[in-house]
């Protein structure tokens, strides 16, 4: 037995079966956009831990900053003692993503525990009940995560749900354009959300809407831009608080710092994770001072969020980010992926759309073409067999057929080549396969 075949069996016998598995690959250590498997083979990484390592992985500013740290403080909790790397990590993000013009921030661990402290202070920002979700989004797998999150498959047998959660159509324009231009689509779209405050839930009742302004699991759609700005100018009208999540799309993976910066326009609350730390557990809220001081004292918190190894792992991090101006990396490395997903595109007619923004680019797989009609299967072989050959690339969207790009920032490009080459001769192999033989 191979060494990842028995460190895949151990797995299964001690690990619960709801523990979500996307390929069969094993990791022993990793560089860069570079694994190595349990048996001493190179996978290119084209997943990022799901968009945690936009910085690539083991960078050595990272591992001193968690080095140094660890040596002279591991943890007191920021509710007991006030040290100086949460309160400097918090100062950096605020200069980073300013909201309006007073800024404050919340350290927290997961993208999850966000969402969650996200949805508390615009509740007690508003004094009201509701919040309003996308279908097809993804917001974590705790008890309120998984209320708002769509995927009906992340949460069987595992109600009753949180109350007082209203979900609308995501503005999906492959799938539900109808023929539409996109101004008319975005019109339908906010229509549908004026008519939702007459009909499912009172303007005056709702404290929030979330959403991902380019959804991640969902199978990374974007948001129309007038949507989004939309969407702003209603939250205005009705005083509800405009809570972005930015977990996948942040910290360069689209090219900018938030993804929200493409769409002109700024959230009273956002929620931050995986990328900000270069692969050590940290998340934060970031929102509007008056917004985020509404929070009563206790009411949000923990105690490991804003850990001070975390933290300056993130600082460490961050100043990689913006030293080796990866934000423009992203783009350079999206118009690659583009181009190529593009001339896959037109040698497979089974994929029916190519999109996304920055680094962060899918193709959707469908049958005669249709949105209708997934072709998952397809998206399950493809997977296996890159993996298989040396490329390690994971499905997405509510049907898994869905191929997305979360490459480190800093692959190079004849890594980035060869990781699409890989790709390509597997879609275009399984595509062709797939086709019905001609008479």
């Amino acid at each position: 037995m191979s060494r990842n075949d028995d460190l895949l069996a151990r797995r299964a016998a001690i690990t619960p079966k709801g523990l979500p598995q996307s390929t069969l690959a094993t990791a022993t250590r990793a560089r860069g956009a570079i694994i190595i498997d349990a048996d001493g083979n190179e996978l290119i990484d084209f997943v990022g831990g799901i968009g945690v390592m936009n910085a690539g992985h083991c960078q050595q500013a990272v591992i001193d900053a968690i080095q140094n740290q660890a040596r002279n403080l591991l943890h007191t909790c920021i509710h007991v003692a006030t040290y100086e790397p949460y309160v400097a990590l918090c100062e950096r993000l605020a200069s980073l993503l300013p909201h309006g013009d007073a800024t404050k921030v919340l350290l927290l661990n997961s993208g999850a525990e966000a969402v969650e402290n996200a949805v508390k202070i615009a509740r007690q920002a508003t004094n009201r009940p509701a919040i309003i979700c996308y279908t097809d989004a993804f917001h974590g797998r705790t008890l309120l995560g998984m209320t708002l999150s769509s995927k009906v498959g992340y949460k069987v047998g595992c109600g009753p749900f949180a109350p007082e959660v209203y979900r609308l159509p995501f503005p999906n324009y492959f799938r539900s354009g109808d023929g539409l231009g996109q101004t008319e689509f975005v019109e339908r779209e906010l229509t549908r959300l004026h008519q939702t405050f007459v009909h499912t839930v009172a303007a005056d009742s709702v404290a929030a809407i979330i959403i991902e302004p380019i959804q991640g699991e969902g199978g990374f759609v974007p948001a129309p831009a007038g949507y989004l700005r939309g969407l702003r100018e209603i939250c205005d009208q009705y005083g509800i608080k405009l809570i972005l999540d930015e977990v996948q799309t942040g910290f360069g993976r689209t090219g900018k710092w938030a993804s929200y910066e493409h769409f002109g326009i700024t959230p009273d609350l956002s929620t931050w994770a995986k990328s900000m730390s270069g692969g050590i557990p940290i998340a934060a809220v970031i929102g509007r001072a008056d917004i985020m001081d509404a929070a009563r004292p206790g009411t949000v918190g923990g105690t490991f969020g804003g850990n001070p190894v975390a933290c300056a792992a993130a600082l460490a991090n961050i100043q990689i980010l913006e030293d080796q101006n990866l934000n423009d990396r992203a783009l350079r490395i999206g118009e690659q992926i583009f181009s190529r997903f593009r001339q896959f595109q037109e040698r497979c007619p089974v994929i029916g759309d190519v999109r996304g923004m920055g680094a962060m680019v899918a193709m959707e797989l469908v049958e005669d073409g249709d949105p209708r009609k997934p072709a998952a299967h397809l998206v399950t072989r493809i997977v296996q067999d890159c993996v298989a050959n040396g490329l390690l690339i994971i499905p997405a969207g509510p049907y898994g057929n869905v191929i997305r790009t979360l490459c480190p920032l800093t692959i190079t490009d004849e890594e980035l080549d060869r990781g699409l080459s890989i790709l390509g001769e597997s879609v275009e192999r399984h595509a062709i396969s797939h086709q019905p033989a001609t008479v």
